[in-house]
This record gives C-alpha cells, sequence and structure tokens, in this order.
C-alpha cells in the first residue's frame, strides 16, 4: 500500500509541478470540451441577422438566394482552431495531433451513448412533462435534437480531422518560413486556410453526398456564406492568439516558453 501511495505522489509531482504537463492538459481539455460542443450545439440553425436584431441580408449566389442562416456550430470552431495554433505553438503536431484524435474518439463515443439513449424506452410519465410547454412528446423531441443524421456525423469528423492537419502543415510550413515571426500570419493565416476546407467538406459529406442531394450551385452557396463568417471571425479572434501568447509566456517564464516553440518548430 505505502509503494502504491509513494507512486502515485511520485506521478503527481511530474505531472502538477511541470508547468508545461499542466498547461497541455488545460489547453487539451478546453480544445476537447469546445470540440464537443460543437457537434451537440450544431444540430440548431440560427439565423444571424434576426439574433443581432437586423433584416434578413437576402442576396443571390451562384444563382442561389441566401442568407446568413448558420449551425450554432459556427460559434465554437473558429475557437478550436486558434486552440489548434497555440497548442501547436507551444507542443509541435504531434500535441495537435494527439488531441485532434482523442477529441474524434470521444466524439465517436458521445454520439454512440447518445444513439443508445434514445432507444431506451421511455417513461411514460416522462414522454407528457412537456406539454405544458408546447412540446407533446419528450421522446420525440430528444431524438429530433440530438438524433443527428449519421451523413451529418460523418461529414463533420472527417472535415475536422482534415482541417486539423491541413491546420498544422499550413501552421508549421509559415512559422519556418517566417523564422517564428509574425505569429498573426501563421496562426491567422492557418485557420483560415482549414476553415475553408473543413466548410466545404462537412456540406458535401452531409448534404451533396447524402440523402438531401443537395445541387452543386446550393453547396457552394450555403459553404461561401459559411466560410465568409468564419473568415470574419478568425480575423476578429487574432489579437486573442496574442493574448494567449503572453499569458501562456508568464506562466511558463521566457526561457521555458522560447525553448517549447524552438522544440515545437523541429
Amino acid at each position: 500500500m505505502f509503494i502504491k501511495i509513494s507512486r502515485l505522489n511520485k506521478f503527481e509531482t511530474i505531472m502538477f509541478k511541470n508547468k508545461s504537463n499542466i498547461l497541455f492538459f488545460m489547453l487539451g481539455a478546453i480544445f476537447i470540451t469546445n470540440a464537443l460542443l460543437a457537434e451537440f450545439i450544431g444540430v440548431k440553425i440560427f439565423a444571424f441577422e434576426d439574433t443581432l436584431g437586423f433584416s434578413d441580408f437576402k442576396w443571390s449566389l451562384l444563382g442561389e438566394t441566401v442568407s446568413l442562416d448558420l449551425t450554432a456550430g459556427v460559434l465554437l470552431w473558429p475557437v478550436v482552431f486558434i486552440l489548434t495554433d497555440v497548442i501547436n505553438e507551444y507542443f509541435g503536431k504531434q500535441g495537435v495531433r494527439f488531441l485532434s484524435f482523442t477529441a474524434i474518439g470521444l466524439i465517436i463515443y458521445a454520439f454512440f451513448m447518445i444513439g443508445f439513449s434514445i432507444n431506451l424506452a421511455p417513461a411514460s410519465f416522462w414522454l407528457e412533462q412537456g406539454q405544458s410547454n408546447g412540446v407533446s412528446n419528450m421522446q420525440d423531441a430528444y431524438g429530433s435534437v440530438f438524433g443527428q443524421s449519421n451523413w451529418i456525423i460523418v461529414g463533420s469528423l472527417v472535415a475536422f480531422l482534415v482541417g486539423q492537419l491541413l491546420d498544422v502543415f499550413v501552421f508549421q510550413f509559415i512559422n519556418k518560413r517566417t523564422n517564428q515571426k509574425m505569429i498573426w500570419l501563421r496562426a491567422t493565416g492557418s485557420t483560415l486556410v482549414s476553415q475553408f476546407v473543413d466548410s466545404f467538406i462537412v456540406l458535401y459529406i452531409a448534404f451533396v453526398i447524402g440523402p438531401a442531394k443537395w445541387s452543386m450551385s446550393l453547396f457552394l452557396a450555403v459553404g461561401t456564406v459559411n466560410y465568409m463568417y468564419k473568415f470574419a471571425v478568425a480575423i476578429l479572434l487574432t489579437p486573442m492568439i496574442y493574448a494567449a501568447h503572453a499569458i501562456i509566456d508568464r506562466f511558463l517564464g521566457k526561457e521555458r516558453a522560447e525553448a517549447m516553440k524552438l522544440k515545437a518548430m523541429k
């Protein structure tokens, strides 16, 4: 018993007294939490203009009438890709790949458990408890909200993985070419490229290949609108990257932070 406690104390000492370990744990936790939340809230489509109190900005694009109707997941995906760049900065592509595959595994597990829970026999009193709020059948509502199409799930996971790997490549490419200068260029540039690919992959798999069978014009129009939003958000969030670097460098200490950045680049 004493030996086991001693080993546990040694593990705690190594894990929690090493600031780089603490940083990786915290960034990873925030990264995975946002990725999971983005998948779950993404089932809702919201009207961006109405949310801000403006009238609909409807315009013609590629022969399609489009407006800023977006999946709620776009609120968090730019944050996920910015976190990708921060993790890439200090822990390199290995750190990003580890967290990306971990996130995908947990997302698949979460969807499996949600599917299992939907198929559980509902209690009779629970079915009617939402009627006072206009919900006639809680089981139908539960299944409609959480039971996303398999095509959407597959499209989202593939887009996430491809986007992450592309983000890592572009980030490291720019980082080496600029000799670790111009943080805004490597962080925002890699996010803009990866978000472009992510925006179109998920729509193509979910709605062109899938049963919805969107036309190519509709696919390109909706994808363009989604990317325009992500492009604007990525630009607006650029100052957060500098803020994150300042906080992390202060936490780690300048010498350790610089050493980690050099190691990550190699």
